[in-house]
Order: structure tokens, then sequence, then C-alpha cells
């Protein structure tokens, strides 16, 4: 009987650690994110950013256009969401198993902007020293400061091909009304897009300032200069966007030059 103890051991310990395996993939594969915090493939697609336009145009009470998104319109969405995704809005944890979802634009939120969030977020977060949180600080507003020249390309170009199809709407033959809503209503959403994210770069670069002040008054550091520079830099490019936003309503935006 020992023997066969001994024998039995194994056996029901092999099977334990294969099922404890089987549940430990199920909860897993329930989870959105994938390996080292990326979005699971099965989350990716080309328009998986498309919900942005019936996002802003719901939130101001207008219709979504049924058109299919073209190449440069595809582009503009996937360069907005990282710009109006607040920065520092994901846990370490949340971004191992993945937290992707849809964000509520400006017109719909009614929960003020708190500029403090983000500093206050980078402070009490575990940090190895003072100098990380400054690195971490840098870190953001230099890659808002490259997002930044991306976007507005895209968005230039979406833009200007939105005025060329607005001029060529009169010379359509035979435009049906559900056409015109359709072709209306998605320069509408390329428009509230850009004044999206513009309003999200204003709300970053107060953020980013309120962070810098209580830093360097909590732990006084050289690196205190580089980050005040480059705040200063993502201002004076936000002050001043290529494309200039206008009222949700009426006239598209401009693009200056």
């Amino acid at each position: 009987m020992p023997e066969t103890t001994r024998q039995i051991r194994p056996v029901v310990s092999a099977v334990l650690l294969a099922l404890l395996s089987a549940a430990l993939s199920v909860v897993l594969g329930a989870c959105s994110g994938g390996d080292f915090g990326r979005t699971r493939a099965d989350m990716r697609s080309d328009d998986m950013h498309r919900w942005l336009g019936a996002e802003v145009t719901s939130s101001v009470g207008l219709q979504a256009s049924q058109f299919q998104l073209t190449d440069e319109e595809r582009q503009l969405r996937d360069l907005a969401y990282p710009m109006i995704e607040p920065p520092l809005s994901r846990p370490a944890w949340k971004s191992v198993f993945g937290d992707y979802k849809p964000l509520p634009s400006p017109w719909r939120q009614k929960i003020v902007f708190d500029r403090t969030m983000y500093g206050r977020t980078l402070i009490d977060e575990p940090h190895r020293s003072h100098s990380s949180r400054y690195a971490q600080l840098i870190e953001d507003v230099r890659n808002d400061i490259t997002r930044f020249e991306s976007f507005f390309a895209s968005a230039i170009r979406v833009i200007d091909l939105d005025r060329k199809r607005n001029a060529s709407m009169a010379r359509v033959s035979d435009l049906s009304p559900r056409e015109r809503d359709d072709a209306v209503a998605r320069m509408q959403e390329n428009s509230l897009i850009v004044q999206w994210v513009q309003q999200c770069l204003e709300q970053r670069v107060s953020s980013y300032r309120w962070a810098l002040e209580r830093l360097v008054i909590q732990a006084p550091d050289g690196m205190a200069a580089d980050a005040d520079r480059l705040i200063g830099e993502l201002a004076a490019q936000t002050a001043n966007p290529p494309v200039a936003a206008q009222p949700p309503y009426g006239r598209a935006v401009v693009v200056k030059g």
C-alpha cells in the first residue's frame, strides 16, 4: 500500500498542475491585454478607433457618417487616441492585462477637469528616486511633442481633403440627401476630433506645469530646467496649432498657412 500511494501522488500532482494551468489560461484569455502591455491581437483592427467619430458627433447631438473611413481619416483617429487618453491613466497592473476602452468626448463629460491628477499620480506612485519622477515627466512631455507633429500633419491633410469634398458636392450629379448628410457628417466628425485633441493638449500642458511645480518644491533637481523647457515648447505649439479649432456647430476648422 505505501508503494501504491507513492505512485499515485505524482499523478495527482500532475493533474492538479494541469488543471491550474488551464484555469489560469482561461482567466488571462478573458483579459483584453496581450504580452508586455500590448493590446491583444484580436482586439486590434484597422477601424478600431472608428468609434471616435460616433462619440464626438453624438455628444453634440449630431449623426455619425455611414461612409467608410479613408486611409487619411483612419490615420487621424489612430493618432488622436494616444493624445486624448490621459497620461498615467493606466496603472502598471492594468497595462499588463489591458484596459483599452472608448473615452467620453469633452462635450459629454460632466466632471470638471482636474489639473492636479497627473501630478498627484506621478508623485504618489512608487519610484526609486525623485529623478525618476522628473524622467517620467520629461518622457511624457517629449512624447506629446513628437505626437503633436504627426497628428497635426495628418489633420492638415484630412481638413484639406474635406474642403475639396465640400466644394465638390455642388457639382455631383444626382446627389441624394443621404449622401449629402453622410458627407457633411464626416466633415463634422473630422473637425470635432481635431478640436478634441486640441482641448486635451491644453489640459496636458496645465497638468504638466502643476506636476513640475510640485516636484520642484518637494525635490529640487537640475532636471527641472529640462522639463520646464519641454513644457514651454509643447505649450507654444498648442497655443498656435496649424489647425485652428472652431465651435462644434457651423464652420469647419481652418487650416493655417
